[in-house]
């Protein structure tokens, strides 16, 4: 076992020291924010410089309704659209016409243009006419105060979702953030196992063709080379985390100050409460709200242990297809089936959203293969304890025999050159009794 530490410490210590594990872990925290940021930014840029539209109103009921706007200047036209549009001056980026009554004949009305009409614009005159033909209809019925009935009547629920504690304190709650979390968390799990995963599969393919595994395997054992590989990569991608969460935590301070949103004083018995003078909008601060009564503490640490949990299976598999073949190009054939059962389990995680108690997300919970994913989603739905322990027990118990298993293919495909291996060939590895 002293062999094993050594192995576990080579692995961790040569990947964490190298340049592109530094630069991923510095930069991905924001890279991320400036995926979600940045475009939010350059959507609320708006261009100096007002576009002209014609409009062209046969009926001359409905031009005058277009008023101009910062960034679209609407000009009534008379002349015909063929002739506008044989001109070589491109002054109208659009031309709007009216050819009939659009309370009769709503579709009467149609937006031409060289190039894709802009939403924003087509999304103005959607409004600006549906507004106008709506108070015309209700005149049309001559009833007194209609208009203002039909306003009366409209009524806009704002349904409070409270969640019963176990000690008998109540929480706000919203499915939606609950949703949210859960596939943030399912990704990171997704993403990890299949990027560390072909990490040790990688490792074991180069080791292999460089013909070095023939010098280890003369002190070591290929059981302890193999198991040391996983885990000191597993160590790796337990590191990156880390280092990502305390980033991203003093990341969204960072935008919460930039942006003015003040969440105050955050406190020993709950890490995401607010103790100050919200500066936000009510909505964004019910949000807030909400986040602080999540259970993260369980979450975290369910994340952590599914992770694990889930790499050790998937890396096993991934460290078998490394040794049985001869270069990197062919392993194609028996990664399909593993990529394969991981694209499923997301997309399981997915469709459980809208019903996280529901048969397919409680037995893909349960079922090893799947229920590092989709257990994810099912977390912020608050989950019974026993099913979560369950889902870990079987987790773990398959993930290490699992481990056995690829360690018995490990030891002979790992010293096996000059063909290509089969499945078939694969299951006699696995029974073959020599050490």
């Amino acid at each position: 076992m002293n062999h094993l530490g050594l192995i576990i410490k080579r692995e961790y210590v040569t990947r964490i020291r190298k340049k592109s594990f530094i630069l991923l872990t510095i930069l991905m925290p924001f890279l991320m924010a400036a995926l979600i940021f940045v475009p939010l930014w350059l959507s609320s840029i708006k261009d100096n410089e007002a576009k002209q539209v014609a409009v062209i109103d046969q009926t001359a009921e409905y031009a005058p309704l277009f008023k101009n706007t910062p960034a679209y200047h609407f000009v009534q036209v008379n002349q015909d659209l063929e002739a506008y549009r044989a001109q070589k001056d491109k002054s109208f980026i659009a031309f709007i016409d009216i050819a009939d009554d659009l309370l009769t004949h709503p579709e009467a009305i149609t937006i031409y243009s060289d190039k894709q009409v802009p939403k924003e614009l087509s999304d103005q005159v959607t409004h600006l006419l549906n507004t106008y033909l709506k108070d015309k209809k209700m005149a049309s019925y001559k009833i007194p105060g209609l208009k203002k009935i039909i306003k009366d009547s409209n009524i806009h629920l704002n349904i409070r979702t409270i969640k019963w504690e176990q000690d008998g304190t109540e929480s706000e709650s919203s499915s939606k953030i609950a949703a949210l979390i859960g596939v943030i968390f399912t990704m990171l799990v997704y993403m990890f196992i299949l990027i560390y995963g072909a990490m040790v599969m990688q490792a074991v393919t180069e080791e292999k063709t460089s013909r070095i595994i023939e010098i280890l395997v003369s002190s070591v054992k290929p059981f302890q080379l193999m198991l040391g590989k996983i885990i000191g990569i597993g160590f790796v991608g337990l590191t990156q985390l880390f280092l990502w969460g305390i980033m991203i935590f003093a990341l969204m301070g960072g935008i919460g100050f930039f942006f003015g949103i003040d969440t105050g004083i955050m406190t020993a018995s709950n890490p995401m409460a607010i103790a100050g003078p919200m500066t936000i909008q009510p909505e964004a601060s019910q949000m807030i709200s909400t986040l602080s009564t999540i259970n993260w503490s369980s979450i975290l640490s369910c994340f952590v242990l599914f992770f694990i949990g889930g790499y050790l299976l998937y890396s096993s598999f991934f460290a078998a297809v490394g040794s049985a073949v001869e270069s990197q190009e062919d392993t194609g054939q028996f990664m399909m089936p593993v990529t394969l059962l991981l694209v499923f389990a997301l997309y399981a995680g997915i469709y459980s959203i809208e019903n996280p108690d529901g048969p397919l997300a409680f037995w893909c919970s349960l079922i090893p293969l799947t229920s590092p994913i989709v257990m994810m989603i099912r977390l912020p739905f608050d989950v019974p304890t026993w099913q979560i322990g369950l889902s870990l027990v079987i987790l773990f118990g398959t993930a290490l025999g699992n481990i056995w298993i690829s360690g018995r293919i490990y030891r002979i495909g790992i010293l096996m050159y000059g063909k290509k291996s089969s499945i078939k060939e694969i299951l006699k590895w696995i029974r073959y009794k020599g050490d």
